[in-house]
């Protein structure tokens, strides 16, 4: 003699409760991963939010001293920013300038606090220019100025 109708279903329930559990097993490895990558992604978006720097000179009247032009850049972001000519690219009328020929008087500046970007003298002739300064998370900030 066989199973039962009663049997059969028992057999098919038990099955589907192993199939259901793998399967909600699943969507929570994948739900997991998925909320870990949110994360992430929200670290870095916020900490570009936090990073933010502006030029403050006088765009008609920039300072030379010892071969070097200097432009003044406040951090007005919350974020503590690094400064060196690893974490930043200085662009001038377009043109990358190298790490060799730019340079910062601090090597860190905290929020609302600034430093002074001193540019060797030869890469700029007289006239109208911009500089293009990149920092950390890509922010930047483009300054036009008279020499």
């Amino acid at each position: 003699m066989g199973f039962s109708l009663t049997g059969s279903h028992v057999i098919f329930f038990v099955a589907a409760v192993i199939v259901s559990g793998a399967v909600s097993g699943v969507f929570l490895v994948v739900t997991t991963n998925i909320s870990g990558s949110f994360s992430e992604k929200g670290k870095r978006v916020e900490e570009q939010l936090d990073t933010d720097f502006t030029f403050i000179n006088d765009p008609q009247l920039i300072p030379l001293s010892n071969n070097n032009y200097l432009f003044y850049v406040k951090n007005i972001g919350a974020a503590h920013i690094p400064t060196s000519a690893d974490t930043f690219q200085v662009f001038i009328d377009g043109v990358i300038i190298p790490n060799t020929n730019f340079s910062f008087t601090n090597v860190s500046i905290f929020s609302s606090e600034y430093t002074t970007l001193m540019v060797n003298a030869t890469l700029i002739d007289a006239g109208y220019h911009s500089i293009r300064l990149v920092g950390p998370q890509a922010v930047d900030d483009t300054f036009t100025f008279k020499i």
